[in-house]
């Protein structure tokens, strides 16, 4: 019997998703194999490939002139690949110095690895409040000569989102794994999006980039081919074998996605699920939210309770009563709710009156 899955990720996918893949796992398009089993360059995978492009392209109204990659290696490859691609030539001149915000895990895995190939200037951090919110915009320290700006704009272990787009100078980009698809985006106001799948789009082994074209010019020369933007554009993401299997379960959810009214249809949901599992949270003597009110993730919600002698009870007695996946990153501890799209209000309704009626019997 299927439960109530809050895991961070991979998480929770449509049911209807899942079903549709299991009736055609072995016989797709009466094929007589599986959609595993077919060549990435058929005719067939190939119309797979571009209807989940238009499908997403469709969801977020991406502009023409923004290419839309499938890539490994999720989005940890593109702490890497960020780098490589951005610090090459600007005009006549070489920039080797990047702006990043510092909210949380993620963020700090990408500041390393950027430190890596240039310099890295930290315009702001949340640590002096254990990255429980994000920093406000007249706190930043900016580069004048940036080649590009980098921020988290949902941190997934923390639980603290964004409740705005950063204004900058040079090219925007943001590691979105964890809250795209779920509301609208103006994706103009970014160089590049990115995102590992296995929070809002599929399964994991694939990640998404989003990137306008003027940037796919200014990689380091000596780029490994396989991160390369432009290699992958240039082979419309088939410079080699790629994950066929989650691109086609990735578009399906994007036909999922679109059949439940698209990412504002997903917005209102985010906000109600959110906001019942937080309005308890704020009632609760007994249970709490870490993370300021202002930042708080729709995604990801932390909380933890009054007396941590209880968490292990807590999660044996959750999993008992079907809600699964709630313990907090090891790195923090507590417990973590992740509310992706997936996620139905009757999984956040489940979570609520279980947590009402553990603290009525144990506070």
């Amino acid at each position: 019997m299927r439960k109530f899955n809050f895991c961070a990720g991979p998480a929770a996918l449509p049911e209807s998703v899942l079903l549709q893949a299991q009736q055609e796992l072995l016989d797709w398009r009466g094929l007589g194999c599986s959609v595993m089993e077919i060549s990435h360059r058929s005719p067939e995978f190939v119309e797979v490939a571009e209807r989940a492009e238009q499908d997403l392209r469709d969801l977020l109204a991406i502009p023409d002139n923004y290419k839309v990659l499938f890539l490994h290696g999720g989005a940890t490859a593109q702490f890497s690949a960020v780098p490589w691609n951005l610090f090459g030539a600007v005009g006549s001149r070489e920039a080797r110095v990047a702006d990043y915000i510092h909210t949380g895990q993620w963020a700090d895995k990408a500041i390393r690895e950027a430190q890596r190939y240039g310099q890295v200037n930290v315009v702001a951090s949340s640590e002096d409040r254990n990255f429980t919110y994000a920093p406000d915009p007249d706190s930043w320290q900016q580069s004048v000569d940036a080649a590009y700006f980098h921020y988290t704009p949902n941190e997934t272990i923390g639980g603290v989102e964004f409740d705005y787009i950063p204004e900058v100078s040079c090219p925007l980009v943001a590691d979105m794994s964890s809250n795209i698809l779920s509301q609208p985006l103006p994706v103009e106001k970014f160089g590049v999006i990115y995102a590992g799948a296995q929070k809002n789009i599929g399964p994991s082994g694939i990640a998404v980039a989003i990137v306008r074209g003027d940037l796919l010019d200014r990689a380091l020369p000596e780029i490994p081919r396989s991160l390369s933007w432009k290699v992958a554009a240039d082979a419309d993401s088939m410079d080699n074998t790629p994950p066929t299997f989650a691109w086609y379960l990735s578009g399906l959810v994007f036909q999922w996605l679109k059949a439940q009214g698209g990412v504002e249809a997903m917005a209102e949901q985010s906000r109600r699920k959110s906001a019942l599992l937080y309005d308890y949270l704020d009632r609760s003597d007994f249970f709490s939210s870490p993370v300021a009110k202002g930042s708080r993730s729709r995604m990801n919600v932390p909380f933890v309770l009054a007396d941590a002698r209880l968490d292990k009870r807590f999660l044996q007695e959750a999993e008992a009563a079907g809600l699964l996946n709630l313990k907090g990153h090891r790195s923090v501890g507590g417990m973590r709710a992740s509310l992706y799209n997936a996620v139905p209000l009757a999984a956040v309704e489940a979570l609520v009156a279980f947590m009402a009626d553990f603290e009525q019997r144990c506070a």
